[in-house]
């Protein structure tokens, strides 16, 4: 249909075209005809041939522009009919040459009027139409020669023209006329590549326009489920943060207060990144925050959500999973992981970290399968719970070598005195020092959970 609309386009660039062609032709025998006084019968047999044509070429415009608004096509038969119409003029401007005796009728025949068959072959390309070129070339040829076989049947040659303009110059014009066509064609099949893979070109842009708006809906309906706010609580600091390595990613953290007092924070890394792990990952924070709500049984959460997820999933997607539970009047946390790690649990008094192990595969691989209890940690003043997907180790630098768990690790004794947010800015900086510009390769989020440091005794 677009190409379809690209020729009709063309088809009337080319009308245009010829239709200047016609009036200035039409011009220039009103002009000639009163300056060499022609016979009055004459100027006006031209004028008025030009004119009828004039008005057919009007009325195909009309036509082709209709079939613009109504997306149709023009029928084949028109198109040829078209063709051997407007070839036929500088055939009957030949004609009309020869019979004014302006010049001897074998002059007629190569004088300058013949060039008006390879205007009308020139214009022949905007059909984009190969084999309607060929058409023109061969209607412009026979009607030439048509006029040369006229000649030599009804006009008698002197000795002085048959040497000057023997038989063979005029097939020698005729197949030059035929060989335009076919060069014309050539050009035109050109033109036709050329419009074609502009119009693909075209297409795949708007396409890809039009997938980037949806992907831009889509990052904003994440990125709207993702907390826009921190928890506020007296003695504990919670921050998160995420950033996807294309416009929507598989990852996701969040957090709701139950109704016991306590808060349940989450985090998920469905597998790869881009709009299908976003839609799991969506579809696994919904799952677990229903999940959460339904009961307290903390140890049964994953089985539920493995089953929900194993149910929707294929075998290539999975999702790995963790949720801490805080209670922030005990200073208690329970950790949840399905193949989710690292979960660094950081104590300030001993300056040391301990990687949670997880309690078990990550969910949507196997449906039947049980895992274990949660992990039950203090929180002690200073101490904190660091949660992030495996796009912060495993960016690599130039050289291919990853940020790795060492550094990380460092960084988070380096930002113990931080705030929450914090210690989280101080891991983007970090790893995006090291990796000294490559292109983010997956999606990057972190948790932190702290409890702050006891206020100071004042001194009596």
């Amino acid at each position: 249909m677009a190409f379809n609309r690209a020729t009709l386009k063309s088809e009337s660039y080319r009308i245009v075209g010829v239709l200047c062609l016609l009036l200035l032709l039409l011009l220039f025998v009103i002009v000639r005809g009163l300056a060499i006084r022609y016979s009055p019968q004459l100027l006006a047999s031209e004028a008025l041939i030009l004119v009828a044509v004039i008005v057919g070429e009007i009325t195909m415009l009309q036509f082709v522009r209709r079939a613009l608004r109504n997306e149709t096509k023009i029928p084949l038969a028109v198109r040829v009919i078209d063709v051997l119409v407007e070839t036929q003029v500088p055939t009957i401007a030949l004609l009309l040459l020869i019979e004014s005796r302006v010049l001897s009728p074998r002059q007629a025949l190569v004088a300058p009027t013949i060039l008006l068959y390879l205007l009308f072959i020139i214009l022949s390309t905007l059909r984009l139409n190969p084999i309607l070129s060929v058409l023109t070339g061969l209607s412009s040829a026979l009607g030439y020669l048509t006029m040369v076989l006229l000649v030599e049947s009804v006009y008698p040659s002197s000795t002085t023209d048959a040497a000057i303009f023997p038989l063979r110059v005029y097939f020698v014009y005729a197949g030059m006329i035929l060989v335009s066509g076919i060069v014309a064609a050539l050009v035109a099949n050109e033109i036709r590549k050329h419009v074609r893979a502009a119009l693909r070109e075209a297409e795949l842009q708007a396409e890809l326009e039009r997938m980037n708006h949806d992907l831009g809906i889509a990052q904003s309906i994440q990125q709207g489920l993702l907390p826009s706010s921190a928890p506020k609580l007296d003695r504990f600091e919670i921050a998160g943060w995420n950033q996807p390595a294309d416009q929507t990613g598989g990852d996701y953290f969040d957090w709701q207060q139950l109704p016991d007092g306590r808060l349940a924070i989450s985090l998920g890394d469905a597998t790869g990144h881009g709009i299908g792990p976003a839609l799991v990952s969506t579809s696994c924070r919904a799952y677990a925050r229903a999940s959460v709500l339904a009961g307290n049984e903390q140890n049964g959460l994953l089985n539920r959500l493995n089953q929900l997820l194993a149910d929707d999933l294929s075998a290539n997607r999975f999702v790995t999973f963790v949720v801490v539970f805080l209670d922030p009047a005990r200073a208690e946390v329970k950790v949840l992981s399905a193949g989710h790690g690292p979960i660094l649990y950081y104590r300030r008094a001993a300056d040391a970290i301990e990687n949670l192990e997880a309690q078990g595969i990550p969910l949507g691989m196997i449906a039947s399968i049980s895992y274990e209890h949660a992990s039950e940690r203090q929180l002690e003043p200073g101490d904190m719970l660091v949660l992030v997907t495996d796009g912060f180790y495993e960016w690599e630098d130039p050289d291919e070598q990853q940020f790795g768990m060492a550094r990380l690790e460092n960084v988070i004794r380096e930002s113990r005195d931080y705030s929450a947010q914090e210690v989280i800015a101080c891991l983007r900086t970090a790893v995006e020092t090291f990796c000294k510009g490559t292109k983010q390769q997956d999606d990057l989020t972190a948790v932190v959970i702290k409890r702050k440091l006891d206020p100071p005794i004042a001194q009596l």
